[in-house]
Formats: C-alpha cells, structure tokens, sequence
C-alpha cells in the first residue's frame, strides 16, 4: 500500500542579509516529501528552537561550520515527534530532538536524533536548559572558567537561555553573580527569581560606572557571549588570573563593516598580558559532545529540584520563525526562544 502524502512547510534561505536580517532573506515553502525508505522515520515538528548562531549560519564568510545555501531550509534544532517509522530503533509516537531545520516535517536515517527525556514539564525543555543553551553554559563555565567559591562572576545577557545557566551554576558553586541585561524588568527576574547577586541594565547611561560598583573585588570569570560595550566595562575590572569562557559575540553578528572608533586591540592585549588572562573560545558539540552525559546527570537533578529555573518565550507558528529570529537578535526575546510548530 502506498504512504498517505506528507506536505511539509519549510522556511529557506532567500537571500543573505547585509547586516541586520530582514523578512525577505527568508521564504516560506511547501513540498511533498517523498515516501520513507527502510531506515527511515517521518518526524513532525513540534517546537523549533531559534539561537543567536543561525546568523552566522546565513553568511557564506569561512566558519566552523558550513553556510547555509540560497534555498536550502535554515538550520535548527527542534523537538519532534515520529509519525511513521521504518527504522526498528524508533517507534511512532516517540518524542526526539535532532538538528532538523526550519520545517514542520522532515525525514531521518536516525542518526541525528535522541530520544527526548520522559517526565519533561515540556519537550521544549531538550532546546534550552536540557539541551545545547544548557550545555553550552555548564561546559564553558566549568571546564574554562573553572569557578572557585568566592570568586565573582560576571554574565551577559543573564536573562537568555545561556546566561541565566551560567549565573545559577555559578550560585550553587558558591560564586558571587553579577548579571547584564537590557531593562528593568529583565534585571528584576535576573535577581528576584534567578537568584543572582546583582544585574545591571546596559541600556543605563552609567552602565560601566554601575558594573563596576556591582564589582567591588573585580571580574574573575567574565562568560562572554555578548561582547561589544559590554565587554569594553568588563575588561579593566578583570582580576590576574581571569578567566573568560567565549561562546557568542551576538553584538557583532549584524556587523558588515570594520568597526569605528579607537583600536582596543593595544589596551586587550595588555590586559591579557598584564593580568595573564585566559580566553577560549569553544564550540560545544565539536568540543564536548563526548560529555552530554556528565552534563545531564548534573543538571537535570538540579532543574527538578528547583536549583536551576528556566524560563521560555514561545511564538506559535512556524511562519513567525523569521520575525522572532530577527527579534532575537534586537533582544526582543525573553527567556529561551522557541517556536511551537504544532500541539504536543
């Protein structure tokens, strides 16, 4: 018997943006997908997670990993569900989270998907606190930063689904947390919630004078994953011996041009020099994926026991996916940022 046809709906590369990304680098499209061969599954898409490193993903500049092409569906991650499967590894009605794209059905070999934990409040879970955000978070400060109870902390965009990791570990390992984000209301959740020492705005007119009253002993772990202004009020308050984990600069991201102003560069590398500070960059995949399970068995006990919160901004629709990714780059979001493609 023939396979009752799949129409997909998929969001392509239209165009490469020039700076900030605007609704016409993206096309919304529709297709039917071809009939499953042995090996295969047929996955629905349930929640579509969008990140900051999708923007270097729609330039064709050398990275570490490779562009998207012009009409190729944008990369993603998302939890999705198995409508059909010939693969005897995976069973309909599974819930798994792989690297499927922009897209409300897809089709695997298997080999770039996982089961989703059971018990999750909501799959969506597996695309922040549970999945790459988390990860990200908990590889970087512990392996980079190697945080010491005592030292100080500081994380920008404390309220994101990296951020506000970084800050609540740094807290359970008995760090002082200093937060950085854009408005009141975000600062407030930072501490009053998230249960940081201190955040400050960066929208303040005062914002590098506030950081450093927030500061009193110095920065010994600055998570980077911001840069721009932020880092140009954290760099002279970095104590010897610094440490800085870098996984994101998402304030140059829309850059197209070389930066205006005075040369930083001279002032940096006498600070590294100077105070003999550490800087790493990392990819988390690449560089720990053999440790997923040294990072699920701590943070999934802490995330039940209510040591780590999250929180999630959810847009319904797939064809909300480019405004809501162009948002995230205006910091526009509030919480994890994920697209509920269809009911779980």
């Amino acid at each position: 018997m023939p396979q009752a046809l799949t129409l997909n709906q998929r969001i392509v590369l239209a165009s490469r943006p020039v700076g900030a990304p605007t609704p016409e680098n993206f096309r919304l499209e529709r297709e039917a997908l071809p009939d499953l061969a042995d090996g295969q599954v047929l996955l629905k898409t349930l929640y579509l997670s969008l990140d900051p490193y999708m923007r270097g993903r729609m330039s064709d500049a050398p990275s570490y990993a490779a562009p998207v092409e012009i009409g190729e569906v944008m990369t993603g991650g998302a939890v999705s569900r198995v409508e059909r499967s010939l693969n005897p590894k995976f069973q309909e009605g599974d819930v798994v989270v792989g690297s499927t794209g922009w897209q409300s059905h897809s089709i695997s070999d298997g080999r770039n998907i996982i089961p989703v934990p059971s018990g999750l409040p909501s799959p969506s879970m597996a695309l922040g606190v549970l999945g790459m955000p988390g990860m990200t978070a908990y590889m970087g400060l512990m392996d980079i930063g190697q945080p010491k109870s005592g030292e100080t902390l500081v994380v920008a965009a404390a309220s994101g689904a990296v951020g506000s990791v970084v800050g609540q570990v740094a807290k359970i390992k008995g760090l002082r947390a200093v937060g950085v984000a854009g408005g009141t209301e975000k600062c407030r959740y930072v501490v009053d919630e998230l249960g940081f020492d201190a955040c400050v705005d960066h929208k303040s007119p005062n914002f590098a004078e506030e950081l450093a009253q927030a500061c009193p002993n110095g920065i010994d772990i600055y998570y980077e994953n911001v840069g721009g202004k932020v880092f140009d009020a954290v760099l002279p308050l970095l104590n010897p011996k610094a440490r800085i984990p870098l996984c994101g600069l998402i304030a140059s991201y829309n850059a197209h041009e070389a930066p205006t102003g005075p040369d930083r560069l001279p002032q940096l590398q006498r600070t590294i020099l100077a105070k003999r500070v550490r800087i790493q960059g990392f990819i988390v995949f690449d560089d720990y994926g053999d440790r997923q399970p040294e990072f699920v068995s701590a943070m999934a006990p802490w995330v039940r026991d209510g040591k780590v919160k999250f929180r999630e901004d959810v847009v319904d629709g797939l064809e909300q996916a480019p405004e809501a990714f162009i948002g995230l780059l205006e910091g526009r979001n509030f919480g994890k940022l994920v697209v509920r493609v269809a009911q779980d």
